[in-house]
């Protein structure tokens, strides 16, 4: 009689840990974060709540590896590491095309963040950690050194590299100039006041590009 094969407790675990990530992004879709419970998520996911405290603190600390994870998938579903246009995941990542066109490279990443903001699948939950991590300065770091600082890393190697090139003045600081690129389209998409589009993007880049290329 051939014996009997243990179960594979790596792989449970595994099983576990996505039901929880995406029972969590589907309530914060559905309810909002606010309604969203350990409780739900343990429903929603099939698992006991002494699971989830035994990976997690709260539902904070939660939907940050749950977005993460979303994140991770989509850049392997798009066949790339996460690029500029995502939330990215702290691997490496491929960094903005430089093609000698600082305009035309910025308007191509712009208008890839525009569409993750867009969609329903990631702005809900990316809402969640931006309000929540206001109030929580713990997860508010996290927030920033997880899913910001990676992203905002690209546009100042990028913004260097223009700057060595000759197309933006030496005198600009590289890190404030690429608030004038994500300061804008992430004060439209908070407050939900305009619709935020590719023709937004463009001209975002138009107007900070011109204001950092060199004067004559």
């Amino acid at each position: 009689m051939a014996p009997t094969k243990a179960p594979d407790s790596s792989r449970r675990s595994d099983r576990s840990r996505r039901a929880i990530h995406d029972a969590a992004l589907a309530l914060v879709t559905e309810v909002g974060y606010r309604r969203t419970t350990i409780e739900g998520i343990a429903a929603r996911a099939g698992v006991g709540k002494q699971t989830i405290y035994r990976w997690w603190p709260s539902k904070a600390a939660v939907l940050m590896d749950a977005f993460l994870d979303l994140a991770g998938r989509a850049a392997e579903d798009a066949g790339a590491g996460p690029g500029a246009g995502s939330g990215g995941t702290g691997e490496p990542a491929p960094g903005i095309p430089d093609t000698g066109d600082l305009a035309a490279d910025l308007k191509l990443v712009l208008r890839a963040t525009v569409d993750e903001l867009n969609d329903p699948a990631l702005e809900a939950p990316t809402r969640a950690l931006t309000a929540e991590g206001i109030v929580d300065a713990k997860l508010g770091a996290e927030f920033v050194h997880k899913l910001l600082d990676p992203q905002l890393a690209l546009y100042v190697t990028r913004l260097r590299a223009a700057q060595e090139a000759g197309d933006v003045r030496a005198d600009v600081d590289p890190r404030i100039a690429l608030e004038l690129l994500i300061g804008p389209l992430m004060h439209r998409w908070l407050l939900r006041t305009l619709p935020l589009t590719h023709a937004y993007a463009d001209e975002i880049v138009d107007y900070a590009v011109g204001g950092l290329a060199p004067r004559a």
